[in-house]
Order: structure tokens, then C-alpha cells, then sequence
């Protein structure tokens, strides 16, 4: 149990450390994050995942240390589909872009409590009621069938039943000020737009950490594994966001390859009393998946955007230059 808690313990402290060190120190003042900054950012905790995969290859082995890269892998796959969402809600909302750090980072702060219940309470279940892997892994072969088949549709935050209670019982403003959530409003304290932009992305991080956890679930029953995969992951995503806004055109086939990851992963749960996958395979097999679509994806747009090349060029009534 003291083991436990030094472990715990320990990587909590060095998480609210970055933390702090990114939010008052690299991120004091709002502005806007470009796509180099994002970068290195996003190259800072893909690189400090990795030292820490080195350190559970060195503690705990090559099983943990598979275990481990294998969660991160499909943690990090499973989250680039909230950027789809978060950028609607930016847009629905008209946040700045110097603002959107902030309450991404505050957004952060959130999910890593909601992760940390969601793995504690996934784990005890799992440990109790043994059968419920199967429901677990049947949960996830029908998230990844629905995810392939489903069609692309408007999501309107307004529509949020969180949010639309939220503005039922709370004053809100229509105006920004600053980076605060909450301001005062001809002497009454009252919610800001930004406060209603965190709840969204609360909601959407509290949905998607239910397809999330139960696919870690299928990986590893190391708690410390598990969660210290989720949150190195959730690390990244702010990073990883402001980093691919702009580029997702090169992630269209993206769903498609988290739906067979999660139907991968469900059957992996369910037939876990015949075969025992080694982690390697599952590690492997997700790698795999991932490099394909994305690959299917780059070369999608670079014929697409060839052809729309084309197309202009033989556009009557155009000069090369527009073009």
C-alpha cells in the first residue's frame, strides 16, 4: 500500500509540476499558440512518455513496458476524434484563439480527476465481477461498428443537455472577459462564455473516457499503467490540438481505423479466457492500423488536392496566376 501511494503519489506531483510550469511560466500571458510552440510542446510529452516507457521497461519489464506503450497508442489515437469536437465548440462559441489555451488547460485539470474515477471505478468492477469484461468488450465492438457506419453530422453545443441546464440555473454574459469564467456583471457575479466552453469539453471528455477507459481496460490490469497511460495522453491533447487544427483534412479515414481499434480491442476482451493475446501482437496491430489509415488519408488529399489543381488551371476564363 505505501508502495502504491509513493507511486501515485510521486507521478501526481510531477504532473501538477508541468503543469504548473506551463501555465505560469511558458503560458503566463494569453496569446495566440502557434504551430511551432505546439510542437515543441507536443514533442515535450511524447518525449517524456517515452522516458517514462523506458522506466517501466527497467522497473517492471518488457510486458509492462508493452503494456504501457500499447495504452498510450490507443489513448493518443482515441483523442485526436475530441479534437473534432472541441473545435466545434470553439467555433460555436467564437473563443478567441488567444483563450484557447487557457480553458484547455483548465479542460485538463478536469479530465484528469474524471480519469483517475473513471480507471479506479473500471478496475474494482473488473476485479469483483469478473463477467464484466465481456459486457466491456461487447460495449466496445458496437462503439467501433457504430463509429464506421455513422454518418457526419452537426453537433450543436447550444443542444448540450449539461450546457442547456447549466444556463438554465446559472446568469450567463455573451461577452468574454479575458480569461476569467466568472466576472461581475453591474454588481452580480455571473458565467462567461469561456465557463460554458469548459463545460463542453468536461462533457465531451466525460463521453469520450467511456470508450477510453474500457479499451485500456482490455490492455493492462496495472492500475498505475493504466491511468499513467490516460494521463500522459490527456497531457499531450492541448498540444496535439493546436498542432493538428488546420491539417485535418489528412485524418478523414481517422474514424474508420478507432472503429476497428475499439472492435479489435472488444474481441481481444471478449475471447480473453480462450486466448491471451500477447501485448506485442495488440501493440503491433494498433501501430498498424493507425499508419495505414493515416497513410490512406495523405495520399486521399494529395490526389484531391492535385485534382482540384487541375480542375483550375482548365477553369475557363482564369489566368495561370489565379490558378
Amino acid at each position: 500500500m505505501s508502495e502504491s501511494f509513493l507511486l501515485f503519489g510521486g507521478f501526481g506531483v510531477f504532473v501538477a509540476a508541468m503543469l504548473i510550469l506551463d501555465l505560469r511560466v511558458f503560458h503566463r500571458n494569453a496569446h495566440t499558440v502557434r504551430v511551432r510552440e505546439a510542437s515543441v510542446w507536443y514533442a515535450i510529452w511524447v518525449g517524456l512518455a517515452m522516458l517514462f516507457a523506458i522506466g517501466i521497461f527497467i522497473w517492471k519489464g518488457a510486458d509492462s513496458g508493452n503494456e504501457f506503450l500499447t495504452a498510450y497508442v490507443i489513448e493518443l489515437s482515441l483523442s485526436v476524434d475530441n479534437i473534432f469536437v472541441f473545435l466545434i465548440v470553439f467555433s460555436s462559441f467564437s473563443v478567441p484563439p488567444e483563450l484557447r489555451h487557457r480553458v484547455l488547460f483548465m479542460g485538463i485539470i478536469g479530465a484528469v480527476v474524471m480519469r483517475g474515477f473513471f480507471i479506479a471505478t473500471g478496475v474494482a468492477l473488473l476485479e469483483t465481477f469478473g463477467w464484466l469484461i465481456f459486457i466491456f468488450g461487447g460495449f466496445l465492438v458496437f462503439t467501433g461498428i457504430k463509429l464506421a457506419i455513422r454518418k457526419e453530422e452537426e453537433v450543436d453545443p447550444a443542444q448540450n443537455p449539461v450546457m442547456r441546464l447549466a444556463r438554465k440555473f446559472l446568469p450567463v454574459t455573451t461577452e468574454y472577459d479575458g480569461q476569467k469564467f466568472f466576472t461581475r456583471r453591474n454588481g452580480a457575479l455571473v458565467v462567461t462564455p469561456l465557463f460554458m466552453v469548459l463545460l463542453g469539453l468536461e462533457t465531451t471528455d466525460l463521453i469520450f473516457a467511456v470508450d477510453s477507459v474500457p479499451a485500456v481496460l482490455a490492455i493492462s490490469d496495472d492500475t498505475f499503467i493504466i491511468w499513467t497511460s490516460n494521463i500522459f495522453a490527456i497531457l499531450g491533447l492541448r498540444a496535439l490540438f493546436f498542432l493538428v487544427d488546420g491539417i485535418l483534412p489528412y485524418f478523414r479515414y481517422l474514424n474508420f481505423g478507432l472503429s476497428v481499434i475499439l472492435v479489435f480491442i472488444g474481441m481481444k476482451m471478449i475471447t480473453s479466457d480462450v486466448y491471451h493475446m500477447p501485448t506485442t501482437i495488440s501493440l503491433g496491430t494498433v501501430g498498424g492500423i493507425l499508419a495505414i489509415t493515416t497513410l490512406a488519408s495523405y495520399v486521399a488529399k494529395r490526389r484531391e488536392d492535385a485534382a482540384n489543381a487541375r480542375a483550375a488551371e482548365r477553369a475557363p476564363g482564369r489566368s495561370v496566376s489565379e490558378s
